[in-house]
């Protein structure tokens, strides 16, 4: 198993700690689950340029990648949603394009074909990552992404709703892009 592959799974690693530190109500274990979650996201980014820099891109790293990238931000969507602090359709929406995208890339895969993440499907993974992390950081989000910016929508609302709107273009694209895959 090459370094980028070990970082994958590093990151699927990463998950239960994340969860198990961001439902620990002290700030200490806040602060921990926001660092755990900062470690696993930047994993994303390093186990990909490592991929391409050293020439070790692997059918492995193109299915486990994207799919490590799935659980840990539907982890961390959970526990906001858990927590109260997103609206459980957010959450909804997300897990129904991660689920589909899923399911293109099962039926692919069994076909022999990988598909890689594209660069929409990049940009999502990008902006539910940063989304997250400002949604994960306790005084941030008290002092400044629960204000509200319009009515009764705070910082953090209008946060979300971009990233939804991103994941789902980013969906759309998938099934576009790959329709032949479903076609019988």
């Amino acid at each position: 198993m090459n370094i980028a592959n070990k970082l994958t799974v590093m990151r699927v690693i990463i998950i239960p700690l994340f969860i198990v530190c961001g439902l620990i109500q002290s700030t200490v274990c806040q602060y921990g689950a926001l660092a755990l979650f900062v470690i696993a996201s930047y994993t994303d980014y390093l186990d990909g340029h490592l991929a391409r820099k050293l020439n070790l891109v692997s059918d492995f790293g193109k299915f486990m990648d994207p799919l490590a990238d799935k659980l840990l931000v539907l982890a961390a969507l959970s526990l906001l949603v858990y927590r109260g602090e997103i609206s459980v359709w957010i959450m909804f929406i997300v897990v129904i394009r991660e689920l589909t995208v899923t399911g293109l890339r099962l039926i692919a895969a069994s076909n022999g074909r990988v598909i890689q993440a594209g660069m929409t499907g990049k940009i999502k993974t990008v902006i539910q990552m940063t989304v997250i992390i400002l949604a994960l950081v306790p005084w941030i989000k008290d002092n400044i992404l629960m204000v509200e910016a319009v009515g009764s929508v705070t910082v953090l609302d209008i946060l979300m709703y971009i990233m939804v709107a991103i994941t789902l273009v980013s969906g759309t694209e998938y099934i576009v892009r790959n329709k032949d895959v479903i076609k019988p």
